[in-house]
């Protein structure tokens, strides 16, 4: 830990009352930013604002995925500097992984942020709150202890129906485009009692949708209290069999770790719900080798092909990069071929940008950008389609829709099918937190219409 004292002057300090998280990227980073809450809650019995310009205490959780992270960070930290101009007793923390990436940087180029601290430190924001506060000091904490945050984390909170456990942090595949590893860290799992826990205190306090999360979740790999070996189709199993389980989902998923006792999970498990994010990035066998993904666009149409053995209905989705450094047409028309012959419900796909740190970036970034865009386009356009049609294929049939609050039209509900697409429907207020059969009528670009089969 780096700590630089800013002053000698020692006056009495106003209380914290107000919190202001703002959180970017993945829904790891969403778990921890709700994670940070309950940490500073219980600590300081700060209540959340939706402004930072009503906070005592401006956290930031960041993510270094995408190009111009950092350049994002520091424009947002240039607004919350007015703020600290005129309060000086202000707290500006940067987490997650720019804080991890960019560390003591930071607070060089922006001496008013008060700590920077990385996605495995962040249990530890009481005690730096404090000695901020009493020794006038600026903190940067971006050790990487063996996943020591979840020991100190309070009960779990749920808003809403959904919950979230993250089960393992870091990821080992090392992709040259990704800096997760370098953010992150290495693989590491929670003990399953303490998964399992969490999940229960989840349930009690009325999630009925759970996700596991993980950078690479399917990596999971643990040692239960007797010393037996528990894989992550072994994991969900367990979780899966939890009274009051009512649905099960986890996110991301890693090719290479997709075994068949994981496919066949989703046949045994009735929780689980029939739906996965399971990234490609490319449908070229010579991309995929220079971005180390370790497994061939054979290998993903064989994993998908197993799925569906199983759970013929699963919706997929996945995400894509275009313009990798050495992509060529022919390149980008194997990923437009395997992009037909998977046929997704949902992607995310992004042109290529080098991250700083990461081996793609010593590579020559020589696809122009006009072809990027113009194949990303293409790209987009044909998982638009498929989107859509996957979306008409549902007109006609009844599911049981979790209701999960009001819509915006008069009358309306709205939740969320097994498969995870969003409904909209007439029906009464009391139904939401309720699995109810809803019977779908009409298809849009990003939601479906249903009419309530049973309404008691």
């Amino acid at each position: 830990m780096q700590t630089i004292e800013t002053s000698n002057k020692k006056s009495k300090l106003k209380s914290l009352d107000t919190l202001f998280i703002k959180t970017y990227g993945c829904a790891m980073n969403v778990y921890d930013s709700s994670r940070m809450s309950d940490l500073m809650q219980q600590a300081y019995g700060l209540r959340i604002v939706d402004e930072p310009r009503d906070a005592d205490v401006i956290l930031m959780n960041t993510c270094s995925i995408r190009d111009g992270a950092e350049n994002k960070v520091y424009s947002e930290l240039g607004r919350y500097k007015l703020l600290k101009d005129k309060r000086p007793d202000l707290i500006i923390g940067v987490g997650g992984c720019v804080g991890q990436q960019e560390g003591e940087r930071i607070q060089k180029r922006a001496p008013y942020v008060d700590i920077v601290f990385g996605p495995q430190t962040y249990h530890r924001l009481p005690e730096m709150v404090k000695e901020i506060r009493r020794n006038r000091v600026r903190l940067t904490e971006i050790d990487m202890p063996e996943i020591e945050k979840f020991d100190h984390l309070p009960k779990p909170k749920v808003e809403g129906l959904t919950g979230y456990v993250t089960i393992m942090e870091g990821c080992d595949k090392f992709c040259t485009f990704c800096i997760v590893p370098y953010t992150r860290g290495a693989e590491i799992s929670r003990p399953p009692e303490d998964i399992l826990e969490e999940c229960r205190q989840l349930i009690d306090a009325g999630a009925k949708d759970i996700s596991l999360l993980g950078q690479n979740v399917n990596a999971y790999r643990a040692e239960d209290a007797d010393g037996n070996a528990v894989d992550f189709a072994g994991l969900l199993h367990l979780v899966g069999s939890l009274e009051g389980m009512q649905r099960l989902r986890f996110s991301t998923s890693h090719p290479m770790e997709m075994t068949t006792e994981l496919c066949e999970a989703f046949a045994e498990i009735p929780a689980l719900m029939p739906y996965l994010h399971l990234p490609v990035q490319s449908g070229s066998n010579a991309i995929l080798k220079a971005m180390h993904r370790g497994h061939t666009r054979e290998d993903y149409i064989r994993i998908i092909e197993e799925l569906r053995l199983h759970c013929p209905d699963i919706a997929l989705s996945s995400d894509f990069i275009v313009g990798f450094p050495g992509e060529t047409e022919e390149d980008f028309e194997q990923t437009m071929d395997l992009v037909r012959h998977v046929h997704f419900d949902s992607a995310f796909s992004f042109k290529y940008s080098p991250r700083p740190g990461t081996p793609a970036a010593k590579a020559e970034d020589d696809v122009p950008e006009a072809i990027k865009s113009e194949r990303l386009l293409r790209l987009q356009a044909l998982l638009k389609e498929q989107s859509r049609l996957g979306m008409a294929r549902q007109v006609g049939k009844t599911t049981e829709v979790l209701v999960e609050g009001k819509g915006k039209r008069e009358g309306d509900l709205t939740g969320r099918t097994p498969d995870f697409r969003i409904v909209h429907f007439q029906g009464n207020p009391r139904l939401i937190g309720h699995i109810l059969p809803v019977n779908i009528t009409q298809a849009y670009d990003l939601s479906l219409r249903g009419e309530l089969v049973i309404e008691d």
